[in-house]
Parts: C-alpha cells; sequence; structure tokens
C-alpha cells in the first residue's frame, strides 16, 4: 500500500453548528456510521460558499431544519486531524482496506464554530435524511450540557470540543439567565 505524507495534504474547510435551546442546552446527534458516537451538525464549505451560508445549510441537510440564528462565532478557526483508521492506513482485522475518508485528499478539518439560538420546537428535528444529499448522518438526537460534549465526542475531536465548549460557556450561561443575544454579524 502507497503512504502518503499526512502532514503535506490540507485540511478540508468545514464549519461546525453549537445549536442552543431555550434551556441553554446544546443539541447533539448519534452517527449513523459508528452507534454510540455523538456530535454537533457539521459539514464542508462548498466553493465560494458563504460559511454563515454553509451554517444553515448544513443545518437543514443534517437535522431537518434551519430554524435558528447565528448568535456568535469563534475568533479561531479549530482542526482535528482524522485517525489512521479514517484515513485507511490499516488493514482491518479481516485484512479489508474499508473505505477512504474523502478519497485520502485530507489530513483532516479546519472548522469555523458557530454558534446558533434554536427557534423551532423539538418536533421540527427531522433525522429522516429528507434534505441530505447522501445517507442521513444521525440515527438519534437529545439536548445536552455544553460542558458534557466534550465527554461524548469521539477522542480525536475532543481538543476541539473543549475549546468549542470554552469559547461558548457565556453564551449558555446567558440563555440560561434568560437574556436576548443579539443576532452575529460578520
Amino acid at each position: 500500500m502507497d503512504t502518503v505524507d499526512l502532514q503535506k495534504l490540507p485540511y478540508r474547510r468545514g464549519v461546525g453548528l453549537c445549536l442552543f435551546n431555550d434551556a441553554g442546552l446544546v443539541l447533539m446527534a448519534e452517527r449513523r456510521d459508528r452507534r454510540g458516537s455523538w456530535q454537533m451538525p457539521q459539514g464542508g464549505v462548498n466553493k465560494d460558499e458563504d460559511t454563515a451560508a454553509t451554517v444553515l445549510r448544513e443545518m437543514k441537510e443534517e437535522i431537518g431544519t434551519d430554524k435558528g440564528r447565528i448568535i456568535a462565532k469563534l475568533p479561531e478557526k479549530l482542526r482535528y486531524e482524522f485517525p489512521d483508521w479514517l484515513q485507511n492506513r490499516r488493514l482491518g482485522r479481516d485484512g479489508s482496506t474499508g473505505a477512504v475518508i474523502f478519497r485520502g485528499k485530507y489530513r483532516g478539518q479546519e472548522q469555523e464554530w458557530f454558534a446558533l439560538k434554536y427557534l423551532g420546537s423539538d418536533a421540527d428535528i427531522d433525522l429522516s435524511g429528507e434534505h441530505e444529499p447522501e445517507l442521513p448522518e444521525f440515527v438519534a438526537w437529545k439536548w445536552v450540557e455544553l460542558a458534557e460534549t466534550p465527554d461524548l465526542i469521539v477522542p480525536f475531536k475532543k481538543p476541539v470540543y473543549d475549546a468549542m465548549a470554552a469559547g461558548f460557556a457565556p453564551i449558555a450561561e446567558a440563555i440560561k439567565r434568560g437574556e436576548d443575544l443579539p443576532d452575529w454579524k460578520a
């Protein structure tokens, strides 16, 4: 098998969505392809697409609604690297090689993280994949405390979730106090 110098591969450009409800809890969803793994909606930015537009597109695709408004964005981009088992660097126990994530074009993802205030109801959340161009990504969802999210995520994304949770903690507290947060301005 050819080896690729991962350090020479670029990061895939993406966004992450921290969606807050009225109680200051955030939405986490269980991945279809890795049961027991929870994450917030996220996705790649299309060429020449504004990241704020990406956030609403990904929200609609992944959880079936775009009933949210952007209230904040982390000032820094957050990165994670794909582990070997996602980069298809090792053979499986049965000798199979499995699928290569993003055809091996990226070493990981660099994301812009946005906080959104959810404007819909729980009934608006739809994981059926009606708006997803591929298979539905998630099979279940729940509202959790922001501080719990790093413990629910796969280990290779934990540093990103630690930074995101720390950055958005004041927003969670403001929502819990009943403060009305203004829309984010680019």
